[in-house]
């Protein structure tokens, strides 16, 4: 059966931005899913439900999902829907997110338990409902995933992605000056090479469904061996990140 790969797209994207994947994974079907959740307790349903869908369809699913797409993913889905993942600028804490965007805001925990939610200057609304919730339900994960992550990510620090690759024995690639949107040319360039650099190393598979080559006990959450030497910055497990 055929491999099917499904686009997550990020906050403000759409399902139509799965066509620029089609070049980069030209042996598979590429969907984009047109989700319209906007909590992990609605995409519990919808996310599930339509991979369910498409898993019957295919021999093996790879997601691709994008910054909240990755989030809503990590909280709805399991690794008898997903074979393997590609996470782009993914929100793998949200609990710290909506910390961090508590403090940007200047919002306690008593006010914001007592108000609901909060409208902030910075276009977010802050939800009791929503904290709450991602702290009942901690992710868990074990689905085989490599993460591209930009070094200048706003909205999630080295040291939350790092720890994320880590628990997760996930791949991390940084890219030395990447913002959390991929869209500048060079930008995509990167993205676009950390992706096909798949293909070269994926002659022998695993046991977790990567090829052999680039996940050899020692790579995990570093750059892909693929990728031309110093274009990436690897962090090997184990040691503290230096940026």
């Amino acid at each position: 059966m055929e491999e099917i790969v499904v686009y997550v797209h990020g906050k403000g994207g759409s399902a139509q931005e799965a066509e620029h994947y089609k070049a980069l994974f030209p042996d598979c079907v590429v969907i984009g899913f047109d989700y319209h959740a906007q909590s992990p307790w609605e995409a519990t349903e919808e996310f599930s439900g339509f991979f369910t869908a498409v898993r019957k369809r295919c021999g093996k699913l790879t997601l691709v999902a994008n910054s909240i797409g990755a989030f809503l993913s990590l909280s709805s889905l399991n690794e008898k829907l997903v074979d393997t993942a590609y996470f782009i600028s993914p929100v793998v804490d949200m609990e710290q997110l909506i910390c961090n965007m508590m403090q940007w805001a200047d919002v306690s925990e008593a006010e914001l338990a007592e108000k609901q939610e909060i409208s902030t200057t910075f276009g977010e609304t802050l939800s009791w409902k929503y904290l709450c919730y991602v702290r009942e339900h901690p992710v868990s994960w074990k689905i085989p995933t490599r993460i591209l992550y930009g070094e200048k990510d706003a909205l999630t620090s080295m040291e939350t992605i790092k720890a994320f690759a880590e628990k997760n024995n996930a791949e991390l690639t940084v890219m030395p000056g990447g913002e959390h949107w991929f869209h500048t040319k060079e930008q995509m360039q990167f993205l676009d090479h950390w992706i096909k650099n798949r293909r070269p190393c994926n002659e022998t598979e695993n046991k977790d469904g990567f090829a052999s080559p680039a996940y050899s006990s020692g790579t995990r959450a570093g750059s892909l061996p693929c990728l031309q030497q110093g274009s990436a910055v690897r962090i090997p497990l184990g040691q503290k990140a230096g940026v």
